[in-house]
């Protein structure tokens, strides 16, 4: 099986990009699964899921935009279904904290025959650096609904790293691991670190949903606001407001600290300008 290729669905986003590029560091062969690669996979084409499947020894599975986004569970049916048929052996599913639609995608692959990992994770620290809210933190301006809210955002180098050990090492089949950062913090205080980090100040503007909406959509077009408002309206409600341990399960360490992820990413250049 060494031979054969671990298949990365959404190898061009945040976190498949990361996990094709540590697996092939590795050396391991990857597929990369994207409507523009060699060996194309497309959500909307059910057609391109089995021929990107098939001799896959492992498939990493991230749904685009988000398992909460309408069609996205039924979707995710069908293609554990083409998995099953072509005998795939074993799906790495990335799900989202705290969201209904997430759970229940999950339960989809657990009751699928097929080996799994399941990795629940919480808000992506990168969201600041390269998501939607790139541009205000640019602008010294972190507007978020949620007030006091505390989050355990995570840095999704660290869901990356859960997701090969997942892939590649034994002991992880038919584990859910819950990924969080290693500390509750306000969107107050994030301002703060990401403020120290670029050397500028930059204030948490609380806002109310609407206007989150509004922002979104502003930079990322109406479909992505639509997916990302409802879950910030599902699970900015205290629900996630405590940390776990899945990233310590899996790997044997803590999680980075958002305080380090601000550093890396303020020394590459993210929130300069020109980037």
């Amino acid at each position: 099986m060494q031979d054969q290729p671990i298949l990365v669905i959404g190898a061009t986003g945040k976190t498949g990009a990361r996990v094709a590029a540590k697996l092939e560091a590795k050396g391991l062969p990857v597929r990369r699964g994207s409507r523009s690669s060699s060996t194309p996979f497309d959500w909307e084409a059910p057609e391109t899921w089995a021929p990107a499947l098939t001799g896959a020894r492992a498939a990493y599975v991230t749904y685009f935009p988000d398992l909460a986004f309408p069609g996205a569970v039924e979707k995710l049916e069908s293609f554990v279904e083409t998995a099953r048929d072509v005998g795939v052996p074993h799906l790495v599913l990335l799900s989202g904290r705290g969201e209904h639609h997430a759970r229940l995608g999950e339960e989809v692959v657990r009751a699928s025959g097929i080996d799994f990992t399941l990795v629940r994770a919480a808000w992506f620290a990168q969201n600041f650096s390269e998501g939607y809210l790139r541009d205000p933190i640019l602008a010294g301006v972190l507007p978020m609904p949620g007030g006091d809210i505390r989050e355990p955002i995570i840095d999704i180098e660290d869901i990356a790293d859960v997701a090969v050990a997942a892939l590649t090492q034994d002991g992880h089949r038919g584990k859910l691991y819950e990924v969080t950062g290693p500390r509750l913090m306000t969107f107050a205080e994030m301002a703060d670190v990401l403020g120290h980090a670029t050397g500028r100040p930059i204030r948490y503007i609380p806002i109310g949903f609407d206007d989150f909406y509004a922002n979104v959509a502003a930079s990322g077009g109406s479909f992505v606001a639509d997916v990302f408002t409802a879950i910030a309206r599902e699970t900015l409600d205290g629900r996630n407001a405590h940390t776990t341990d899945g990233v310590m399960q899996a790997l044997g360490r803590p999680p980075r600290d958002f305080a380090e992820f601000a550093a890396d990413a303020a020394r590459a250049g993210v929130w300069s300008s020109a980037a």
